[in-house]
């Protein structure tokens, strides 16, 4: 069964949402308090984290761009980075865009849902509004799967600074844990998970007091914090700096993610943390970093492992390994999410998702992500060899969701939080004008690892944009083969169609008329049930209703009735459970159901003028015929099930 694109719930004030995890952990107070700010430490902030490991070292190591590492460049570098820290990450996204949420969730996706039922917007600006959201989305996926090759390999590339000689095996070693990460993905992450808060407040504490004790011997480094120290570097050598503004970028490496998990923790959790804790840890860390190269230029081939204690070098490396694994597990995990909010709100075919956890329905697991995300994983790694190398690939990807995020959510304030104009645009603006400095600096690394991001961001928006235009089409052509109510019941009595006992439940996406598989079924058998549900499953452009939202009842006359079930984007559909609510009002017995699913098949034949070109038809046959089975996504016994295929030129 298709579902519509542009079939979105009605406008409506939004109802008062459930009580939050935050909710209850401030209520509970105490150590429950304690555990639940952990929690959100060690999935929140994983990659800003590790960040550190890998940034400046891009920079300053000369086999990516070519800076040395002498005082003014050092400081230079250093107040842009900590700059970055404070205008990108604390002030849009702690300040500003997690602001945005819906109903609670954040995201990109949660933008785009907020864009679906507007009216104001006319359909082509709204249209290339979702498009631009598309994009961010395919290249956030490019994000992801670069994160757990980048982070893992460079916390392995200790090695070499631990142990000389060992650097044959960086590359080994890093395909080995990151073929086990993946392996586990399909027990689910619930018992792990419980672990990395600690290992995380133990890792932030660390780089923290690492970057305290560089500072304490350079302090001539705190200089950095004068922000006339970054425009003094970019104007004495404006080309070098933007050449090298790519790896200054890196350090916001997880400020989308931490937005995409604003509906797990809450506002005030991730800012207090942020501002309390992660931040200043951020900050000592790269002072110190850049401490240790002011006394020492030749650090810049490890300014992070450089920085710590030869004795304490082997259980740094091990520590930022384990660091590094839970950065690329929350990267997983929000990888698994996002593709599940993706296929219910029909921006992309909706592939098997497993629950794998009872208790907490965001503990999810999508096997054929798991294996695109591991193959590519374990390319990149053989491919680039060292995290330096893949700096250039994992900027132009984090970036460019960055920049979509920025325009969507200076249309959204506007027409959702009221902002006037002027203030829209000189808030978004200044942050679009800091990203887009970002931005060229990454496409300068296309010809050198920035084509990867670039082409699998390709590859991802033709599969989200085929497939959402080609439901739009599809829509639009079984739009012609249905009937109104009326119509049905009049045929019924003048070709005196037999009514038999039982009940039929025929699914649709439509709230008016009838579907295209009524028609067809009555036509070649000349019977129908006494009882019949036409019912429609409609995603809402928010992530969760509630029970009173979710059933709407009408009743159509002669046995007919219609029946609407109202789901979020993050809940998971159980049609059979739904009836059985409202079985009394339908007068049925769900032992005598018998399910009527229509298996569209889309035709090729007319091409670009009429529809889609020919190249994407044949994509969007492909997506249809591999999309996950509406028995499975709304779990209906296959034992009651009977499938009515339609040939249909799209």
């Amino acid at each position: 069964m298709s579902e519509p694109p542009e079939v979105a719930s009605q406008d409506r004030p939004d109802r008062a949402r459930a009580t939050s995890a935050e909710d209850r952990a401030t209520r509970a107070g105490g150590s429950r308090r304690v555990l639940f700010l952990l929690a959100v430490l060690g999935v929140v902030y994983g990659d800003l984290g590790t960040s550190t490991i890998y940034a400046l070292r891009t920079a300053f190591s000369g086999r990516v761009v070519t800076l040395e590492a002498t005082a003014a460049n050092v400081l230079g570098i250093l107040s842009l980075v900590l700059w970055t820290l404070i205008v990108v990450v604390s002030i849009k996204y702690m300040g500003v865009i997690l602001r945005l949420d819906n109903r609670g969730e954040g995201g990109l996706f949660a933008l785009i849902a907020l864009l679906r039922p507007w009216r104001a917007l006319g359909r082509i600006r709204r249209r290339a509004l979702v498009l631009l959201g598309l994009a961010g989305a395919a290249m956030l996926y490019a994000g992801v799967m670069i994160t757990p090759a980048i982070s893992i390999l460079s916390a392995v590339e200790g090695l070499e600074i631990a142990a000389p000689g060992t650097g044959r095996l960086v590359v080994p070693i890093t395909i080995a844990i990151l073929v086990a990460l993946f392996l586990v993905q399909r027990f689910g992450t619930a018992r792990i998970g419980a672990a990395f808060g600690p290992v995380m407040a133990l890792w932030f504490a660390s780089i923290g007091a690492l970057g305290l004790y560089g500072i304490t011997r350079a302090p001539q480094v705190l200089a950095a914090i004068d922000p006339r120290r970054a425009a003094g570097f970019l104007a004495q050598a404006p080309v070098t700096g933007l050449v090298v503004l790519f790896a200054v970028f890196l350090v916001t490496t997880g400020a989308e993610a931490l937005y995409a998990d604003l509906g797990h923790f809450g506002t005030r959790s991730i800012r207090r943390l942020w501002f309390a804790f992660v931040l200043p840890a951020l900050l000592l860390s790269y002072l110190g970093q850049g401490a240790g190269l002011l006394r020492d230029p030749s650090s810049s081939e490890s300014p992070f492992f450089r920085l710590v204690p030869t004795a304490l070098l082997v259980p740094m490396v091990v520590l930022a390994t384990v660091a590094t694994i839970i950065a690329s597990q929350a990267a997983i995990t929000g990888a698994f999410s996002l593709t599940r909010a993706a296929g219910r709100l029909g921006m992309m075919p909706p592939l098997r998702v497993v629950q794998t956890s009872a208790e907490s329905p965001g503990q999810v697991y999508v096997p054929a992500i798991n294996r695109i995300l591991m193959s590519a994983a374990i390319v990149l790694v053989l491919t680039f060899q060292t995290s330096e190398r893949l700096a250039s690939a994992y900027g132009i990807s984090v970036n460019t969701t960055m920049v979509v995020t920025t325009v969507l959510a200076f249309v959204i304030t506007r027409e959702r939080l009221g902002w006037p104009r002027w203030r829209a645009g000189v808030v978004f603006g200044a942050f679009l004008v800091a990203e887009l400095a970002f931005l060229g600096s990454n496409l300068l690394r296309v010809p050198h690892g920035g084509w990867f991001p670039v082409l699998v961001g390709a590859g991802f928006f033709a599969v989200l944009s085929t497939w959402r235009r080609g439901g739009e089409l599809l829509a639009g052509r079984t739009t012609a083969d249905s009937h109104p109510i009326e119509t049905v019941h009049t045929r019924l009595r003048e070709e005196d169609v037999a009514r038999v006992p039982g009940a039929a439940v025929f699914l649709t996406p439509w709230l008016t008329g009838t579907p295209p598989s009524l028609t067809h079924h009555v036509q070649r058998t000349r019977a129908l049930q006494r009882r019949v549900v036409l019912l429609g499953v409609l995603v809402e452009d928010v992530p969760r209703t509630t029970a009173d939202e979710r059933i709407h009842v009408d009743d159509l006359g002669e046995g007919f009735a219609r029946v609407v079930l109202h789901y979020g984007y993050l809940q998971r559909v159980n049609v059979p459970s739904e009836l059985n609510r409202c079985r009394g009002r339908l007068g049925i017995d769900l032992d005598e159901v018998t399910y009527y699913i229509e298996h569209e098949q889309p035709l090729q034949g007319h091409g670009r003028r009429r529809g889609l070109a020919a190249w994407r038809e044949r994509l969007y046959a492909v997506l249809k015929r591999n999309a996950l089975d509406p028995t499975t996504r709304y779990q209906i016994p296959s034992d009651r099930i009977v499938d009515l295929g339609l040939r249909i030129r799209i």
